[in-house]
């Protein structure tokens, strides 16, 4: 039995207890995860108190919590019934999809699923991201690394093809810089770029059998491709992504775009915090964002550092620069008023 670990923090008169009874003991034990780990992770999230006896736990604890801990605990029941597998990571999803409204991530209901794997969203600014994949013909997918922005894109992409929805996939990204300027690289054109492209080869990779990577590669129905590729084409039938967008400029990002054509869809990635462009050089993805943002069949999607998928540890590095990066936005600011001041 687990007993409570943070009784301080409990107080008679808020606190409330919810008792779960699991009928399969086998899954139940999958659930509580091994040495009762996957208790002791929900206990330290949401500061709450759980207590095992054999198939059934006691959540002790401040109201609100004791709903995300219900939430969380029965929608990762719910997946190991669907046969699917629960760990850590999936632990931390269920609390950050059950922590928003109470629900259990079950309940989110959107799945994708490739020749390898089935995803599910693991944060709710993720659910949506999918939801507006599915309901948009163009979508910005904006926030920092680790939020699963392309990641998801392409299993979407992956889905489509294999389900026979569009005829290609085409992946893209600014290559080495905004300019692209290539030269000075050692080796023919793909070996100058597929550094750059590298990690929309490993999402493939993630999503399918190698084999059929490369033969996807070598017909034509996955192409991966720097940005100034795709300059006067017109890209249809095609789920079409373009990653690390932040690196494009205004003029880029509009060529881009107006590739769109009949029966395609367009997904642009991009984290505005990480621009490489030279000083003074506005964002292409900032840019057709405050442009198109708000027209019809176009979403925006934002992400934050409690989105971050990886590990835990990234959340906490993102939220500690974007912290340092206001506070030097904050002083520059102050200081550009005293020298004005100073001046009149």
């Amino acid at each position: 039995m687990t007993p409570p670990t943070k009784p301080n923090r409990l107080h008679k008169a808020a606190a409330d207890s919810r008792k779960l009874t699991f009928d399969d003991n086998a899954l139940a034990q999958q659930l509580f995860g091994p040495h009762q780990d996957h208790l002791k992770r929900i206990e330290d999230a949401l500061g709450v108190a759980l207590q095992d006896v054999g198939n059934e736990v006691t959540v002790l604890g401040e109201k609100i919590a004791v709903k995300a801990a219900v939430a969380a605990l029965e929608g990762l029941y719910t997946r190991l019934e669907s046969g699917r597998d629960v760990d850590a990571q999936e632990v931390d999803a269920a609390l950050r999809m059950s922590s928003q409204d109470g629900k259990k991530s079950a309940d989110v209901g959107v799945e994708i699923k490739t020749r390898k794997r089935s995803i599910t969203p693991r944060s709710p600014a993720q659910a949506a991201y999918l939801g507006a994949i599915d309901e948009n013909v163009l979508v910005f997918g904006i926030g920092p690394a680790g939020t699963g922005k392309t990641y998801l894109a392409v299993a979407k992409a992956v889905e489509r093809l294999v389900r026979g929805d569009v005829e290609r996939i085409i992946l893209s990204r600014p290559a080495v810089e905004a300019g692209e300027q290539l030269g000075f690289l050692p080796g023919d054109m793909r070996e100058k770029v597929d550094p750059y492209l590298r990690p929309l080869y490993d999402a493939l990779h993630d999503m399918m059998p190698a084999e059929q990577v490369t033969k996807r590669l070598e017909n034509g129905d996955i192409e991966v491709a720097p940005l100034a590729f795709m300059r006067g084409r017109t890209l249809a039938n095609a789920f079409v992504i373009l990653d690390e967008a932040q690196n494009t400029t205004a003029v880029q990002m509009k060529m881009f775009l107006t590739r769109l054509g009949e029966n395609a869809r367009m997904v642009v990635t991009g984290d505005l915090s990480q621009v490489d462009l030279p000083r003074g050089t506005r964002s292409g993805l900032r840019d057709a964002v405050d442009i198109i943002g708000e027209v019809d069949g176009v979403a925006v999607s934002h992400f934050d550092e409690s989105d971050v998928v990886r590990h835990h540890l990234v959340a906490k590095i993102v939220k500690a620069y974007d912290v340092t990066d206001a506070r030097r936005k904050s002083g520059a600011r102050y200081e550009s008023g005293d020298a004005s001041q100073a001046d009149g």
